[in-house]
């Protein structure tokens, strides 16, 4: 599994200060520990973005590349926002993302074309709903790829988000385990080795017991490992989290195992 770090949002208030104040200082020592954490991607989550959407996507971008040079995925929901962010972008970033929401099919799908990147779709309802079930998200699978194929795009340039659901949510338990589900199925269903995500911080998201909450997000890692997902969104400063990933990564890998 590729670790994207999920750390650099907006909603965090050293950071929506540091874009008010266009200080890339916060920004950039993030993004420095995230990578020393072990993350392999950045997520750089800049909300909807109503206020001068392309000066701030720029700002953010340029920031990121002052501190790292891992590979970007531009999170926002803005059309002008994200051409901003993949013109700024020195390689190749990850669209992040679309759906079947009509406003998504319209103005974020077609940059993937224009930009020839890779984007996330999401397995959501047309109103943004989340389904209930596995079999709901894989209907949901079948009509994106197809909408995908529409906006004439090569299948290595899809990545599927199944949505994993809070436990908090009244079926949430029975909805994560749909989750690994899907994402086992979903190469069998499109005939084609599909690359996935998963936002881990999701499952354990809410009021909850905090203590355990790492436990959940180590149990559920090794779950979505074995079930093949390809990519972590996740908060890599929970370092026994970060750990569970490393070992699957160990355990699914083709080295030559060593304690060492």
């Amino acid at each position: 599994m590729q670790i994207v770090a999920d750390n650099l949002t907006i909603t965090s208030t050293s950071i929506a200060n540091a874009v008010q104040q266009r200080d890339p200082g916060p920004i950039m020592d993030l993004v420095r520990r995230c990578e020393a954490a072990g993350a392999g991607m950045i997520d750089i989550n800049s909300g909807p973005l109503t206020r001068a959407p392309a000066e701030t996507m720029a700002f953010l971008v340029e920031s990121v590349q002052k501190a790292t040079s891992l590979p970007l995925l531009l999170d926002t929901s803005n059309p002008v926002a994200m051409e901003a962010g993949l013109m700024t972008c020195r390689s190749k970033a990850i669209i992040n993302g679309f759906s079947l929401e009509p406003d998504k099919l319209t103005n974020i799908l077609p940059l993937a074309r224009r930009f020839n990147t890779r984007i996330i779709g999401y397995l959501l309802y047309p109103d943004s709903n989340v389904p209930t079930s596995g079999t709901e998200r894989l209907t949901v699978a079948l009509e994106l790829y197809a909408r995908f194929v529409e906006a004439e795009l090569a299948p290595e340039q899809l990545i599927i988000d199944p949505v994993v659901p809070p436990l908090i949510w009244p079926n949430g338990h029975s909805q994560a385990m749909d989750v690994v589900q899907v994402i086992r199925t979903l190469p069998d269903l499109l005939d084609f080795r599909v690359t996935s995500i998963a936002g881990i911080s999701n499952l354990t998201s809410g009021p909850g017991d905090a203590p355990r909450k790492p436990v959940f997000e180590q149990c559920y890692v090794a779950m979505l490992a074995e079930a093949g997902l390809d990519m972590a969104l996740m908060n890599v400063t929970h370092a026994g989290t970060m750990t569970a990933v490393q070992a699957c990564n160990t355990l699914t890998g083709t080295k030559i195992f060593s304690w060492i």
